[in-house]
């Protein structure tokens, strides 16, 4: 193999080697070209997320909204989140949609100097009812702020607001009219400002009028159930697309920054929200308004921090809209005072009155009075001794006594016992029953015996029984006691008759007691 060869392959082999370093080496420049772009794209984006770092739009897109009810869930901080509001509020809302306040504050006049720290305002508003439902508490109204300061609540306008103990100096006076659950108006006319002086004019309290203007709303004050508005109203803000297009960059694209409780979050929109994520007890929230850069404008009033107070489980009306616990249908008058709720015919229901039966009194059962059993009074029949007389010769006729008279002895007149009368379970009827007449015992006095003379008899008289006695009403019957009658036949029986007696022999009368044996 010639040197000449040797050298013509070496020659190539270079130029080989060459040939694949410069491919490589221009590979490895690619990639490391390919580096640098990517790490300036990286670059570029973490510098654009930069600046937008702080910026998170949480409005509501108008378009998810489904069946006429707005539905929003969005994580704004740690322990703040954006919710839809209530759905009571929502539909009320709807009758809201109408109106189109127009607000103005006719004293004081813009720029006044007063000469008195005491002052009356008076508003004018157009179409909108400003009143409070007496029963719900609530109703469209003006918001008064005073120097940032919450002031007061307008329900009437016929009322001219009074503000005593003004210091001198400078005052700004803010109103805006506010539905009743406190959500802003925030169509044009719907606010308005004034700035007086007291005596003199002073630095404070004054806000620039070329600059845009923050105003807090809500939330303040006392809350019993989640969520809670969350409100604002903006004057002097131009809108997003004309401030991004202005050259002019002191404003640019404005922003609210909110702060709940140490965590923020930012909202490039207008228009009220409602938070819930809020801790028992109290809470703080700040507002401020950024220009484009994300640095706040400085102008009074545009940086404020409230304090609120949360208690679960509130009783307000609020708090029972934010729950659902009352309808729509019944809070109607609170958006319009001549709103009569229509109460339930309730039907008195037909009470039929029982038919009374007349008790039926049942007869009494009446005991059977003892039967007193009388014993029957024996009938005496008179007996005649008859003594053994001496044999008279035939022909002395027989002398028959006279028949011995027999005394009756007065019957007594017995007065009735008084009727018993039983009262029965039911006092309406009492009958009376007719006692039966209760015989009294027979009164049977000592028998005695006449004795005669032969010839005679003796005769006991017969004791007659008394009489039944019925019953007679008549009380005033008079009554004999029965020991007069006693007396009387004793009386009788002392007394005996004389009997005349005729003595066959010497046709001699002799009268001889009756009753006294002869001699």
């Amino acid at each position: 193999m010639s040197i000449s060869v040797w050298k013509r392959k070496e020659k190539s082999m270079n130029s080989l080697w060459k040939l694949a370093l410069t491919k490589l080496f221009s590979m490895i420049v690619n990639i490391n070209f390919l580096k640098y772009i990517f790490l300036l794209i990286i670059l570029v984006n973490l510098t654009a997320c930069g600046s937008k770092a702080a910026s998170q739009d949480v409005s509501v897109n108008l378009n998810q909204i489904h069946g006429g009810l707005q539905t929003t869930h969005g994580k704004l901080s740690r322990q703040i989140s954006e919710v839809s509001p209530p759905v009571v509020i929502q539909k009320l809302r709807q009758n809201l949609e109408a109106y189109q306040p127009q607000v103005k504050i006719i004293t004081p006049k813009s720029q006044e100097v007063l000469q008195d720290n005491f002052l009356k305002v008076k508003f004018r508003v157009k179409d909108l009812p400003v009143f409070k439902n007496s029963h719900f508490g609530l109703g469209p109204h003006l918001q008064v702020i005073l120097d940032n300061e919450q002031y007061e609540e307008i329900y009437d306008l016929d009322r001219p607001l009074e503000i005593p103990n003004l210091s001198a100096g400078t005052h700004t006076l803010q109103v805006f009219a506010s539905s009743p659950w406190d959500e802003s108006f925030k169509n044009e006319g719907a606010y308005d400002q004034v700035t007086f002086h007291v005596f003199t004019k002073s630095d404070s309290n004054n806000p620039d009028p070329g600059l845009p203007l923050l105003t807090y709303s809500s939330p303040r004050g006392e809350y019993g159930a989640e969520p809670i508005l969350l409100d604002f109203y903006l004057t002097n803000a131009p809108l997003h697309l004309v401030a991004q297009e202005e050259e002019n960059q002191k404003i640019g694209d404005w922003r609210i920054r909110c702060t709940v409780n140490g965590e923020s979050f930012v909202l490039d929109r207008w228009q009220s929200l409602y938070l819930q994520g809020f801790k028992s007890g109290k809470n703080w929230i700040k507002l401020e308004f950024l220009d484009g850069k994300g640095n706040p404008i400085k102008n009074v009033f545009n940086g404020t921090i409230r304090t609120i107070t949360y208690n679960p489980k509130g009783k307000g009306t609020l708090s029972q809209i934010t729950r659902g616990e009352l309808k729509a249908e019944e809070l109607l008058p609170i958006i319009d005072p001549k709103y009569v709720v229509e109460k339930p015919v309730v039907k008195e229901p037909i009470i039929k009155e029982p038919i009374l039966k007349e008790p039926v009194a049942k007869e009494p059962i009446l005991k059977p009075a003892p039967k007193v059993e009388t014993k029957p009074t024996p009938k005496t029949t008179p007996t005649t001794e008859v003594k053994p007389q001496a044999k008279q010769p035939s022909s002395t006729p027989a002398v028959e006594p006279p028949a011995s008279k027999v005394i009756e002895s007065p019957t007594p007149e017995v007065k009735p016992a008084p009727s018993p009368t039983i009262s029965p379970a039911k006092p309406k009827e009492t009958p009376q029953t007719s006692p039966k007449a209760i015989n009294p015992p027979a009164v049977v006095p000592q028998s005695h015996t006449t004795s005669t003379k032969p010839g005679t008899e003796k005769t006991t008289p017969e004791k007659e029984t008394k009489p039944e006695v019925k019953a007679d009403s008549k009380a005033d019957l008079p009554v004999q006691s029965a020991p007069k009658a006693e007396a009387g036949v004793k009386e009788a029986t002392a007394k005996p008759e004389k009997v005349e007696t005729k003595d066959p022999k010497t046709d001699q009368k002799t009268i001889v007691p009756e009753g006294i044996p002869g001699k």
